[in-house]
């Protein structure tokens, strides 16, 4: 199954989906959604409750439900429980809550904006901006950020194309990330606080600035050089990202300060009752 993960927010709520190409459905972290639809405090524990119940009653919704791995609160991939848009609505009539009909109404715009987006990417884009608004990045940021997300795309295409494996991904951006900050993704995300959250989106500007930077010269560099395997292409890595860190030694110099910074999304976001002042 080629599968992507991403999150999507009802009421500014972060809901754990993935997409299947194959299957062309989203499948949706079931905890998640009990945790929306009911405020309990443990919706793990009411999950087990509603799951012993429904099999009791011998519901097939629940029988046909599978997990699949999702990035858990401590950052890690664990298996998940999830279910399929037909399967979710069926659950959710098990489950007393005014949010209820909002909340099938949202899955309804989820599966359709899909499909949409796969007939004209654009759309995709323009999702993401809309959802970073929500949160209160600022508009300049956000420029950065979906700028960010194309050349990240061209770098893993480049990638496939040199023939490295999928799973190796991880690897040579520890390699690109370390090179130009002088910490790796790990070390990076410890020095901001971060556990399960998405390092680039905790990024300030300048910083993520230079990760594109570092990203789209790595790109350009195996074009030319057109490396073949894991082992060139880390030295090709390694190039882009020396890249990206002659410039923060360059601006670090002008500014007698470290860019690398401990601040995180929650120090830099506009405060609920600040956004949309301007708009």
């Amino acid at each position: 199954m080629t599968k992507k993960e991403s999150l999507k927010l009802f009421e500014d709520k972060k809901i754990r989906t993935i997409w299947d190409d194959e299957q062309e459905k989203w499948y949706f972290s079931i905890v998640d959604v009990i945790a929306v639809l009911t405020d309990s405090v443990d919706p793990q524990a009411y999950w087990r409750k509603l799951k012993q119940r429904l099999k009791e009653e011998g519901n097939e919704t629940v029988t046909n439900c599978h997990a699949l791995k999702m990035q858990a609160a401590d950052g890690k991939m664990r298996m998940t429980d999830v279910a399929d848009t037909e399967q979710l609505f069926r659950l959710i009539q098990s489950i007393p809550s005014p949010k209820a009909e909002p909340f099938k109404q949202w899955m309804a715009k989820v599966a359709s904006d899909r499909v949409d987006q796969l007939q004209d990417p654009e759309l995709s884009i323009d999702q993401a901006i809309m959802d970073y608004k929500r949160l209160g990045y600022s508009d300049n940021w956000i420029n950065q950020r979906i700028k960010s997300i194309e050349v990240r795309k061209e770098l893993t295409d480049e990638w496939q194309r040199s023939g490295v494996d999928g799973v190796q991904y991880a690897s040579l951006t520890d390699i690109i990330t370390k090179e130009w900050s002088g910490r790796t993704t790990k070390e990076y995300k410890k020095l901001k606080g971060l556990k399960k959250e998405n390092l680039r989106d905790n990024m300030t500007n300048i910083e993520l600035a230079l990760n594109t930077l570092a990203e789209a010269s790595t790109t350009e560099i195996s074009k030319q050089r057109n490396p073949k395997g894991f082992n060139q292409n880390a030295a090709t890595a390694k190039s882009g990202g020396s890249v990206a860190k002659v410039a923060r030694q360059q601006l670090e110099s002008q500014l007698g300060r470290s860019v690398i910074s401990s601040e995180k999304a929650k120090d830099y976001l506009l405060p609920d009752n600040e956004m949309g002042k301007d708009e």
